[in-house]
């Protein structure tokens, strides 16, 4: 069995909205354990064509400095002068950030619109556990929404393994999408701190390169699984992460969670199968595998052999792709990220829905 590979230059990389937000997040721990406080920027609502999407964070410290952004532009000069009146005075205030087109460019806005900014003070008795908590479910792809209330800035954690959570706070969870609210008790913003979507990969195949390419294009972390090392090289994977390793030995210790997909495209029976039964009694978001209907019927002839059940056998889509009559292995890629962004995001009628 071959070692997994992963070459430092291969590394695993967020999108760089989700890796800012990881940096704020540490920073903002980390700065609050060395100074006992720090304000914390977030970007509340949008609209018109704002740089930074609603929930992006920027954290000024005790000493001025900042990390993290809520526009790309000079706003942040004039949201770090309130900060540090917040840092002194522990009163939360929400920022608006109107701009026409004409001046857009100097506030930031490349085309003019409207930024409202949530800016607070965060400090190590009453938040430390907060800042602790959400660096450990970034860290562990777990995911929180955090609920604040805007006229005082006070807290409510969910995580999704909570019972009883409120529908607007579980669609949070399944959108990845932060949203300020209108209550009878004033306005609420809820923060979706969810990692960024993954798509692992099983089986290094020339469908594989090109979706592999497709996904990291459209921001989603991409792992590469296939013990046959001389598909699973770095030449045919650049910066990729690739586990040489047979899918059950790989997949329990990447985890399987429910903002993972999974696509068995080797299209060798005891390589797709040993991911199929793994990731069909997992919580993750998408199961697809390549092949016919009749491949696919002799697959799932194996599969309840091996003691699946017909309702984790519904699971699995196949054949892969939305069915846009895709013939070559771009084409076949593009229906397959297609399906996998459709089981993340859902419709825009869903979304609207849960708007």
């Amino acid at each position: 069995m071959a070692k997994s590979t992963v070459p430092a230059s291969n590394a695993p990389s967020p999108t760089a909205a989700a890796r800012d937000e990881i940096d704020v997040l540490k920073a903002a721990r980390d700065w609050m354990a060395r100074d006992g406080r720090v304000a914390i920027a977030t970007v509340i609502d949008t609209w018109g064509s704002a740089p930074v999407p609603t929930g992006g964070q920027m954290v000024i410290g005790t000493d001025g400095r900042f990390q993290g952004s809520v526009s790309g532009g000079c706003i942040e000069g004039e949201v770090i002068t309130e900060a540090e009146e917040i840092l002194e005075s522990g009163k939360p205030k929400t920022l608006t950030f109107g701009v026409a087109d004409e001046t857009a460019w100097r506030a930031g806005l490349p085309c003019g619109g409207q930024v409202q900014v949530f800016v607070e003070r965060l400090d190590a008795k009453t938040s430390g556990d907060l800042l602790a908590k959400a660096v450990k479910a970034r860290e562990g792809r777990q995911g929180l929404v955090v609920r604040t209330q805007l006229d005082d800035g006070s807290k409510r954690v969910y995580e999704r393994t909570d019972a009883n959570m409120p529908d607007d706070i579980a669609d949070r969870f399944s959108t990845a999408k932060s949203q300020l609210k209108e209550t009878p008790d004033g306005k609420v913003f809820l923060h979706a701190l969810v990692p960024p979507a993954r798509l692992l990969i099983i089986g290094a195949t020339h469908i594989g390169q090109v979706l592999a390419q497709i996904a990291k294009l459209a921001g989603y972390e991409v792992e590469i699984v296939d013990p046959r090392t001389a598909f699973a090289s770095s030449d045919r994977f650049r910066d990729v992460t690739i586990h040489a390793e047979w899918p059950q030995d790989a997949l329990p210790k990447l985890g399987l969670d429910p903002y993972t997909a999974v696509v068995a495209l080797s299209h060798v029976g005891h390589i797709d199968d040993e991911a199929l039964k793994l990731a069909v009694k997992s919580p993750c978001i998408y199961v697809g595998a390549l092949g016919s209907s009749r491949n696919h019927a002799k697959r799932k002839e194996r599969l309840t052999a091996a003691g699946i059940t017909a309702a984790e056998l519904a699971r699995i889509k196949s054949p892969i792709g939305l069915d846009i009559g895709a013939q070559t292995p771009a084409e076949i890629a593009v229906s397959v990220m297609a399906e996998v962004v459709l089981a993340v995001r859902g419709t825009k009628r869903e979304a609207a829905a849960a708007a």
